[in-house]
């Protein structure tokens, strides 16, 4: 099942948009925090404000974010937004041309790398993080034995099972709730 806000990507050029870590980050942030302003986002990446307006216009190029103007209160602020709240491609798409398998293959590699990134400064945070989130975090692996369509099976249950979680309505309760990153992969392989 394709949630309507996600993005199926198809053309390399929003590949090649995408394959950027700034870029990456900035589609990140604007994820978890919402519309902001190049400001915020500088501040919030610890990048100039040049650099992140830069970046910004190639994802709008892309239509992968969009300028926000009834957010700003006068003409100087600039406010963006995400376009849609994910996007998703398969690198099969793009085995009639080389040159787009190339950039489909660089955008995998990087939304990887970004994947591991995440994880690992979580691991190399200081103990007292850890000891505030108990048992909260945790990874998990198996080997399972699969036809491709058991596969994309797993796959859509996965994919729901973390929307499930990412739309709900976040209960009024006075607890404070942070950003958690989450993933999964399923591919073949070998032991």
């Amino acid at each position: 099942m394709e949630n309507s806000d996600v993005r199926h990507v198809t053309d390399s050029r929003v590949l090649a948009a995408l394959a950027h870590p700034l870029r990456r980050r900035l589609m990140d942030v604007l994820k978890v925090h919402g519309p902001s302003t190049v400001g915020l986002l500088a501040e919030r990446t610890g990048q100039a404000p040049a650099n992140v307006s830069h970046h910004l216009k190639v994802l709008a190029a892309a239509e992968l974010v969009d300028e926000a103007p009834e957010l700003a209160r006068d003409r100087r602020e600039r406010w963006w937004r995400l376009r849609s709240r994910a996007v998703r491609w398969s690198n099969a798409d793009f085995d009639a041309d080389p040159a787009a398998r190339a950039v489909a293959d660089a955008a995998t590699s990087l939304n990887l790398d970004r994947h591991v990134a995440l994880v690992r400064a979580w691991h190399a945070a200081a103990d007292e993080a850890h000891a505030a989130w108990g048992e909260g975090p945790f990874s998990t692996d198996r080997w399972l034995h699969l036809t491709p369509e058991e596969l994309a099976e797993l796959g859509r249950e996965v994919t729901e099972l973390f929307a499930r979680w990412a739309e709900r309505p976040v209960p009024d309760d006075g607890r404070r709730r942070e950003p958690v990153f989450l993933f999964a992969h399923g591919v073949p392989g070998q032991p």
